[in-house]
């Protein structure tokens, strides 16, 4: 089997509509979005019994909520019910926001970060549930609603809350959008990664040189995989090397030139080229006689 597998992130209440479509498309997994709908109004049992249902040997990935529990009571029992429910559907995976108070700076937001984070880490840590924080934001001194978006917050917050329940929801695209270097960005942080999300970015570095990154003129665009500017063999090697089993789920939506009716037709070439990058597109183990002389991988 791969060690990564890689699906794509669809709205929960219309995945049992969504599944059976896409898995005759050579999807392996799916992560839920849980954005849209608030856990009163979702029976969670019926919820996951018809997801299961039509996934036809899949796996749900990641169940995903992406809103501000820093100051939030609501989103903090929507978080809290995921963890509770993320075992009715196979899953141990919550994607999240940090969440932030925009009045203050990331430093400053720290002991709230601890009072909200300490509890639903040991919440997730009971269900066997690990939660990795989206990265994307701003703010460093104030108007923060996410914090969890560069390495100098991750620092911050991961000494604050020192629980093995709590990583990173990476992906290259948040790296490039604050001119940093993914590749070095996930050298130093591949070990803290427990869900990938695919998308991409692109750098117009020539409006960059000219304008500069504080103008009207749009330096930076969120992509497909394979249509922007990362080589991702490079981003699962280093995942594989720092011993990264999970998923890599294409987060589409927001790619500016193929979305609409060409949204799902760029998702299935992305689908393509991260299994190749990942190592391939078809597992075959064989023939088993010989392997060569590097012996087992694992």
């Amino acid at each position: 089997m791969f060690d990564i597998q890689i699906g794509t992130l669809i709205p929960a209440m219309q995945a049992e509509a969504i599944i059976p479509q896409l898995n005759k498309k050579g999807f392996e997994c799916y992560a839920l979005d849980f954005n849209a709908v608030r856990p009163s109004e979702i029976d969670f049992s019926a919820l996951a019994d018809g997801i299961l249902h039509v996934l036809d040997g899949r796996t749900i990935s990641c169940l995903g909520f992406y809103k501000n529990p820093i100051i939030r009571e609501e989103d903090r029992a929507h978080l809290t019910a995921l963890i509770e429910n993320a075992g009715k559907f196979g899953c141990s995976v919550i994607g999240a926001f940090a969440g932030g108070n925009p009045e203050k700076s990331i430093p400053d937001t720290m002991p709230e970060f601890r009072a909200v984070w300490e509890p639903l880490a040991e919440c997730a840590a009971e269900h066997g549930v690990k939660i990795g924080f989206e990265g994307c934001g701003g703010g460093w001194f104030g108007g923060s609603t996410n914090i969890a978006y560069c390495p100098d917050a991750w620092e911050l917050m991961f000494d604050a809350v020192p629980s093995p329940a709590l990583g990173l929801e990476w992906e290259p695209c948040h790296a490039l959008e604050g001119l940093a270097d993914p590749i070095m960005q996930l050298r130093h942080w591949a070990k803290r990664v427990v869900h990938l999300h695919g998308k991409d970015c692109t750098i117009a570095w020539d409006v960059v040189r000219e304008y500069g990154i504080r103008g009207p003129h749009a330096y930076v665009w969120n992509r497909t995989p394979g249509f922007g500017d990362n080589n991702w063999s490079d981003i699962f090697t280093i995942l594989l090397q720092n011993g990264f089993t999970g998923s890599c789920d294409i987060e589409g939506y927001h790619d500016p030139v193929h979305y609409d009716d060409m949204e799902w037709t760029a998702q299935v070439e992305a689908l393509g080229y991260l299994k190749r990058c990942r190592g391939g597109t078809e597992y075959f183990p064989g023939p088993t006689e010989y392997r060569g002389y590097q012996g087992k991988r694992r």
